[in-house]
């Protein structure tokens, strides 16, 4: 027997028997420090040979012994010098196989919880948190003069796959999170890479006769690891962190290709989970992480001819998800970009050859899908419908005349060319992320800057039709400017204006005259406040004006201002009349909440008109003397020494709420017919974008009836009218609902809801709780927890009052 084998055996042998029956602390230390000398690394390392036996024959023994022993009694023999720590290098240091193995053994053979089951998996934690596993694998890859152990590799696989599986049926309750397969996939799937970077990297400088059996080790390794991982459920995990996680760094679905091969077409599961799964239910990830992986997943569909009738099945399902009416009121807002994106990434992995033989099938499913989105009540979700439909019926039907809708400016899509990402061959392929903006502002009104206004061409795009070159400016130095025709003086004469005048420019004049003279001749206006108000609200554009909708609408504010509740009513009876459009009754819902807030204002002052005629200009050379309050105040204010300065400006007059007294007006007849359907209208049926504009009216005149006479009725029909459409599908009108809680909570005082309202209170309480944990809509959700602080500190402050 050769010296140093002996003598290995012998110093271990007495090393175990110390270590498993020795109770004196220093002597422990001592011995593990003479057994650390025989691990690569060590400060005074033993002969390599005598490393080489120990590694190969003792290791596993000395581990099992050392995991054996851990209780707090042993650990605490040489707690001051660190002898947990010592224990932990020979698992964190030494074989990375053998420790990952009698770990897993000693996990598995715990008779139940304990001390040292615990030690043990947060040791195991450790190990998987230092990179350990890369040196397993690596280790089983760089064994090229041994002969390859079937049993060892099929072991080692087996706890490698089965990790989160055993750990969670033996640690319970008690599991660790490195043992959850949403953390542990990912972090085996980035292992897997160093692992394979470092074969690659040794492959570079290895000499001729190394590079097959290399070869074939890695290509043996890749095949037998990569389909266990990759099968469900560990495919999700393992897919989401093989794409890189820094945008700037590029995606590659050839990694999966090389990883995969046609798995996906083998093998029943993994296809549903990346054609459904995974395209469908992963949108919860980053928005960073979203993009990267469904280029690398729809990459890899598209990178072999066998696999691309599969990328058409794939756009089928998400065209016809896309478009479903329930899942537009029912998925959340991020699953719907989530879709569109995929969406769009299908169309640009796909040739004109594949989109041609199924033209009509996606066609239909894609305008079925826009007209249910265009009816939707959510800005951001008419949007998608409208970027998705631009760029799918080009690529769908692009010899027909280009779909244009007024998306504002960003939501530009930034489109790839289509040629280099349908070609269906197995290389690498590029495609640019279609950038949909979440949420821009849209404004309804006419003239506003991200409407339909076509965007002008670049410079140098070389079209004959935008050239203006040979054209000849027309001379206009003779032409003279118009007149402009005077202003009425009077609001009857505006009122006759905009009903009989054939002069438009007249009629201009008299729109942009009419707020200012109702403010300033409150009583002339009185006297015609409902036909104003009816003449206002029929009132169209017969010619250009700019701002035409804001004059309109702010005329009709300020003679809702002037004569409150004859006007009011007027309005809110026309709410439900027929032959109004949505547009108007939506008019009629901003006017009333515009001019109630207003007439809540404290203190409250005539306005001075914002587009009132102008004034006589001063003559040259005069100047208009200051009022002497004025002057004398200044002159004070420079003379007088101050030794700190606070606001300057004079708080608002006290008085009273004028709103008050019209409250009533404003609100009860809004509430009257909402459950009545007409001919035209029907808030309970398709014009649920109406419904959820009158939930946050009567939301924002329940606020600003705050303290007043009628609060606590207002309170009671509110939370009437809420409770009869709580289950509403539309979240647009969820969010007024909840908006319309908030309101009455804050507007009624405390100690009256609880005497007037305890059971709508204890009912609203338990809707939303519902509604913060399972409602879709993430601003549904938010708004319900909202009103739920709300009531706790309601009841906090009346608990506290009551109290001796």
């Amino acid at each position: 027997m050769d010296p140093a084998v002996s003598a290995v055996r012998v110093a271990v042998r007495e090393a175990v028997h110390t270590l498993s029956s020795c109770e004196d602390g220093d002597r422990v230390l001592s011995t593990l420090g003479s057994l650390k000398r025989y691990l690569s690394g060590a400060e005074s390392p033993a002969p390599p040979g005598e490393q080489e036996e120990f590694a190969r024959v003792h290791f596993a023994a000395v581990l099992r012994c050392l995991a054996g022993r851990l209780s707090p009694g042993w650990l605490e023999l040489g707690a001051d010098d660190g002898l947990e720590e010592l224990c932990a290098s020979f698992f964190l240091e030494g074989p990375a196989d053998q420790a990952f193995l009698v770990l897993m053994e000693s996990i598995e053979g715990a008779a139940g919880p304990s001390f040292r089951l615990m030690k043990t998996a947060q040791l195991l934690a450790r190990f998987l948190g230092a990179g350990r596993m890369a040196a397993v694998m690596e280790g089983q890859c760089r064994r090229l003069g041994e002969p390859a152990s079937p049993l060892l590799q099929e072991t080692l696989l087996t706890k490698v796959v089965g990790l989160p599986d055993r750990l969670a049926n033996r640690l319970q309750r008690e599991n660790l999170d490195a043992f959850l397969p949403q953390n542990y996939f990912p972090l085996l799937a980035e292992e897997m890479v160093r692992v394979l970077q470092a074969v690659v990297d040794s492959l570079r400088g290895a000499g001729p006769s190394t590079l097959p059996s290399l070869h074939n080790l890695l290509v043996m390794k890749a095949v037998t690891l990569c389909p266990s991982l990759l099968v469900p459920p560990n495919l999700e995990f393992m897919l989401f962190s093989l794409h890189p996680s820094p945008p700037t760094v590029p995606h590659r679905p050839e990694v999966l290709s090389r990883l995969l091969g046609n798995l996906v077409i083998k093998n029943k599961k993994a296809q549903f989970v990346m054609t459904r799964k995974l395209l469908f239910l992963q949108y919860h990830h980053s928005v960073r992480a979203r993009t990267p992986m469904l280029q690398s997943l729809l990459g890899y569909l598209a990178a072999d001819s066998q696999r691309r009738p599969l990328l058409v099945q794939a756009l089928k399902g998400l065209l016809e998800t896309w478009g479903s009416a329930s899942a537009i009121r029912h998925a959340p807002l991020e699953q719907q970009r989530y879709l569109s994106k995929a969406v769009l990434i299908c169309l640009a992995r796909l040739g004109e050859a594949e989109l041609r033989d199924s033209r009509d099938e996606l066609l239909a499913s894609l305008m079925a899908g826009v007209k249910s989105r265009l009816d939707s009540s959510l800005p951001v979700v008419r949007r998608l419908g409208m970027i998705v439909a631009e760029t799918a019926s080009a690529r769908l039907h692009p010899e027909g005349p280009p779909l244009r809708f007024q998306v504002s400016q960003g939501c530009a899509l930034h489109v790839p060319p289509w040629g280099p990402l349908a070609s269906p061959g197995p290389g690498p392929q590029t495609c640019c992320v279609p950038a949909v903006a979440p949420e821009a502002a849209e404004t309804p009104g006419r003239g506003s800057g991200d409407g339909g206004v076509a965007q002008a061409p670049p410079e140098g795009s070389g079209s004959d039709l935008d050239s203006d070159d040979e054209l000849v400016p027309y001379d206009m130095s003779g032409d003279q400017e118009l007149k402009r025709s005077k202003a009425p003086t009077y609001v009857r004469d505006c009122l006759e204006a905009l009903t009989s005048c054939e002069d438009w420019g007249r009629w201009e004049a008299a729109l942009r005259a009419l707020e200012g003279l109702v403010i300033r001749n409150p009583a002339a206006a009185r006297e015609v406040s409902v036909e104003l108000a009816k003449v206002l609200l029929h009132l169209e554009e017969k010619t250009c004006v700019e701002g035409f909708e804001g004059l309109r609408q702010r005329a009709l504010v300020a003679v809702v201002v002037t004569d409150p509740a004859p006007v009011a009513e007027y309005l809110t009876t026309q709410f439900y009349a027929l032959n109004f459009s949505l547009r108007q009754r939506m008019d009629i819902l901003d006017v009333l909440t515009l001019a109630a807030q207003e007439l809540s204002r404290p203190g409250r002052l005539p306005k001075a008109p914002q587009c009132g005629p102008p004034g006589p200009a001063p003559p040259p050379g005069s100047t208009v003397a200051p009022a002497w309050r004025t002057v004398v105040e200044e002159r004070i204010r420079s003379k007088t020494r101050r030794f700190s300065k606070g606001s300057a400006r004079r708080g608002r007059d006290a008085g009273p709420n004028q709103f008050n007294v019209v409250a009533g007006y404003f609100f009860f007849p809004l509430l009257r017919h909402f459950d009545r359907p007409l001919v035209t209208f029907d808030l309970l049926g398709d014009d649920q974008l109406v419904l959820g504009r009158l939930a946050h009216t009567l939301g924002a005149l329940m606020c600003l009836a705050v303290n007043t006479a009628v609060a606590v009725p207002m309170g009671k029909a509110l939370l009437e009218f809420v409770w009869t459409l709580r289950f509403h599908g539309d979240a647009y009108v969820r969010r007024g609902l909840l908006s319309a809680v908030s309101s009455v909570l804050l507007s009624v005082p405390g100690e009256q809801l609880l005497a007037d309202l305890p059971d709508e209170l204890l009912e609203a309480r338990s809707w939303l709780a519902d509604v913060a944990e399972r409602d879709s809509d993430e601003d549904c959700r938010t708004l319900a927890i909202q009103a739920l602080l709300l009531l706790e500190k309601l009841r906090d402050r009346l608990l506290a009052l009551a109290a001796p």
